[in-house]
């Protein structure tokens, strides 16, 4: 089967010089040796840094030089160090032949060794335990405690400085798992204002909540309890398996999610150019990945975040099973293409040279030029189905792996199914623009049913305008970590120069000789009985795009410079913005999810926020109430942000309880018990599903309040409804003038519409502002 692809895709090698490569096999061979070599030090490097972290190697060398100058100084200071060595140097048996000085070098260099040993173990543990600390997060940065302010100087002393990607991971502290008695009562108070109409209901759940804590529940207790002790995090392995790996759903709008480029403004409107420079952007950060050249995130820039997300971003795909899929990741080693899509035929692309060199924008140019002129030859010659291929990625998980277990084990179809999973990222050369971005999306989330690879850890869909998105599988991150990585791609637009003023890309200079190979196109026997899997896959995501309504708006009244000026969280007045439109929308209340990171404990993921409480009712309905002043609206919105805004910080903390009575959950279906009150607690739908989206995790970004960069933020992304018959609602606040909304909802769900649920929560925004705004002259008329 090799040969039928040789024969269709005529490979060439070329050099970015005119003429004819010269280069031996044996130089070539010899080439790649000594990149392995220089792969495996850099390698070994990385661990034995990240491995004596927060010590350095040069702690060691200090102290040996340190202990050397002792021996020869007479001092009763350094007497008892001293002493020390002399009786090592005894009992060292040494040769008497040495000389004296060699003999107490080598005595220091044991001792040092010993007290760097101790030091590493004293700073790795000390570390762990001052970042167990959280009295900072519940303390204003501008009005901190002695207490804290002292914690952070001694964390900034004994972390050191300029950790790399995964320097940090060994001094992270374990997520504690939260007391059973503390989960329980949470719950209930979460629950109800959801029971306030059935009062016998509330009163049956506390019932069964009371008989779980005195029956089985203890038990789960002491099994999460132990595995915490000996596993890195005690939820995040089984959260990625049962949630993610286990899920049974289609991945396009129930599990996969976009993210936007640039809101208004595009560096170029030339679609390869912005793809070459795009795909050139990636592969530097991948190169900084893989060499571990990115700096850890910290907060404060002073508590460090866990990292093991990054490992995971490239090269990676999902693959599908009958009971549960896997996450594949390849190494550098296996992976240094990409696949490109156009007009229905893919192309394997190498963007990295045969000496690991990337390829630079200006070749990537004009082999994208290529392609989208050869597609439109190859793809007359191609059937429908054969052009469709990926819209197998839509198909139920079970199905999926049904139908890659019967036509892609042997033959052409593995060969090319293995060039695209072991793809670095896939990209689809679009045949079409969206100017709206509600439409443009809508697209990114779900696509045409055959443009994207939603397996693949991350697509890149590059519109016709120049325009380009993403569409992200969610199993092996979570959003923040591809926001980050591409922000670097997407702020070098904003700050560099990337292009002509033709709109091509600029060349970008090539260190020596580089042998590039012509892109490669993936050939597919697809009989009939493939043909109908991939024609009811096809049916099946047109089904579903279709029922998707996706509304995409930025809020430019105010931003986050007004909320400020209130004095409250601007997340919890997002949040009761949210709630306030939800009843405004629904005329009831309902269960409501909000994301909160976990990654200041190690391998920590994410945390639920549940923002409906009996604070947040009481706001809303001041608000339909004439007879409450605007002082007691005020009062109520504050007391409800201040509760929201805890319970924020409580699961950042790991002092929430979802992702408790979840394991509680895996825990007792593991010990063979079927407990009612936890598949109650646990099987109650989401019907609001929020997220608020980072916007600028680099520090060297520049203040994007600032007037020439309001047409250059982006929008952030978003994603599907996690309820049929409800919403999800992503939003970024990106500096002080606006705010972005992502609201997703089913059109099956006659109750729900997304354009309508824009509309009034852009009314409760400025019923609120209108609140504060009418204290704020209340206050001047005293004055």
């Amino acid at each position: 089967m090799a040969e039928a692809r040789s024969a269709v895709t005529e490979p060439r090698v070329h050099e970015i010089e005119e003429g004819k490569d010269n280069t031996s096999e044996f130089y070539l061979a010899f080439r790649q040796w000594r990149r392995s070599l220089v792969r495996r030090f850099y390698r070994t490097r990385n661990l034995i840094q990240n491995g004596l972290w927060p010590t350095k190697i040069w702690n060691l060398g200090g102290t040996v030089i340190l202990l050397t100058g002792m021996c020869h100084v007479d001092s009763q200071i350094t007497k008892p160090i001293t002493d020390v060595v002399h009786w090592t140097e005894i009992h060292l048996h040494i040769p008497k032949g040495f000389p004296k000085d060699v003999k107490s070098f080598l005595a220091s260099t044991v001792v040092g060794f010993g007290f760097f040993i101790v030091l590493y173990h004293v700073r790795r543990y000390a570390l762990r335990l001052l970042l167990s600390y959280r009295g900072w997060m519940y303390e204003p940065p501008k009005s901190q405690s002695y207490t804290t302010l002292m914690w952070g100087l001694l964390v900034k002393v004994i972390s050191g400085s300029h950790p790399t990607l995964y320097s940090c991971q060994q001094s992270l502290p374990r997520m504690p798992v939260p007391p059973l008695k503390t989960t329980i009562r949470d719950l209930l108070l979460s629950l109800k204002p959801l029971y306030e109409d059935k009062p016998e209901e509330f009163i049956q759940l506390e019932k069964e909540a009371e008989e779980f804590q005195k029956t089985i529940g203890p038990k789960l207790q002491r099994v999460l309890v132990l595995k915490s002790w000996w596993a890195a995090n005690w939820v995040s392995d089984w959260w990625e398996k049962y949630i993610y790996l286990m899920g049974r759903s289609p991945l396009p709008i129930n599990s996969n999610y976009y993210v936007m480029d640039q809101s208004y403004w595009k560096p170029t409107n030339r679609q390869t150019s912005r793809a070459a420079s795009s795909v050139y952007q990636l592969m530097l950060v991948k190169q900084k990945t893989d060499r571990e050249q990115v700096e850890a995130l910290t907060i404060r820039n002073t508590i460090p975040v866990c990292m093991a997300q990054y490992e995971r971003v490239f090269s990676t795909t999902r693959i599908p099973g009958e009971d549960i899929d896997e996450l594949v990741h390849y190494s550098s080693s296996e992976s240094k293409h990409i696949v490109v899509l156009h007009k229905g035929v893919m192309y394997k692309v190498d963007v990295f040279d045969c000496h690991g060199k990337i390829i630079p924008p200006q070749i990537l140019e004009k082999q994208f030029n290529w392609i989208v002129v050869n597609a439109s030859f190859q793809q007359e010659a191609m059937s429908e189905m054969c052009k469709s291929i990926p819209a197998l990625t839509c198909l139920d998980r079970t199905t999926a792996a049904r139908v890659r277990q019967q036509h892609f084990k042997e033959g052409i179809n593995k060969e090319s199914l293995d060039i695209v999973e072991r793809s670095i990222i896939f990209i689809s050369l679009e045949t079409t623009c969206y100017e709206d971005m509600s439409e443009r999306a809508k697209f990114l989330l779900h696509g045409d049913g055959k443009n994207i690879w939603f397996e693949k850890s991350i697509n890149l869909l590059f519109f016709t305008d120049g325009r380009v998105g993403l569409n992200c599988e969610h199993s092996f991150a979570d959003a923040p970590v591809v926001a980050h990585l591409q922000e670097f791609s997407m702020l070098g637009e904003v700050t560099d120069v990337y292009f002509t003023p033709d709109g091509y890309v600029i060349h970008a200079d090539v260190p020596g000789k580089l042998i590039v190979t012509k892109p490669e196109r993936l050939v597919w026997d697809v009989q009939e009985d493939l043909a109908s899997s991939i024609r009811s896959a096809l049916d099946l995501a047109k089904k579903n795009n279709a029922d998707l309504e996706l509304c995409v708006r930025d809020h430019s009244a105010y931003g986050k410079g007004f909320i400020k000026q209130c004095k409250v969280s601007p997340d919890a007045f997002i949040q009761m913005a949210l709630q306030l439109t939800y009843y405004k929308n629904a005329g009831k209340f309902c269960l409501t999810y909000e994301a909160s990171m976990t990654r200041l404990y190690l391998q920590g993921r994410t945390e639920t926020v549940r923002t409906l409480s009996t604070d947040t009712v009481e706001f809303v309905r001041a608000m339909y109430n004439k007879s409450v002043s605007r002082e007691g609206k005020i009062a109520l919105f504050r007391k409800a942000c201040e509760k929201h805004q805890r319970k924020y910080k409580d699961a950042m903390n790991g002092k929430a309880f979802d992702r408790h009575l979840f394991a509680l959950f895996v825990a007792s279906r593991g010990l063979g018990y079927d407990c009612e009150f936890l598949k109650k607690a646990l099987m109650m739908p989401w019907t609001l599903s929020t997220s608020q989206q980072p916007q600028t995790q680099i520090s060297w970004a520049p203040d994007c309040s600032l007037p020439q960069y309001s047409n250059k933020l982006s929008p952030g992304g978003g994603f599907g409804p996690v309820s049929d018959n409800g919403y999800g609602v992503s939003y970024m606040l990106p500096g002080n003038n606006k705010f972005f909304f992502h609201v997703s909802s089913k059109k099956c769900c006659n109750g729900t519409n997304a354009a309508r649920f824009m509309d009034q929560l852009f009314e409760s925004l400025q019923e609120i502002k209108t609140l504060f705004e009418g204290e704020e002259m209340e206050q001047k008329k005293d004055m």
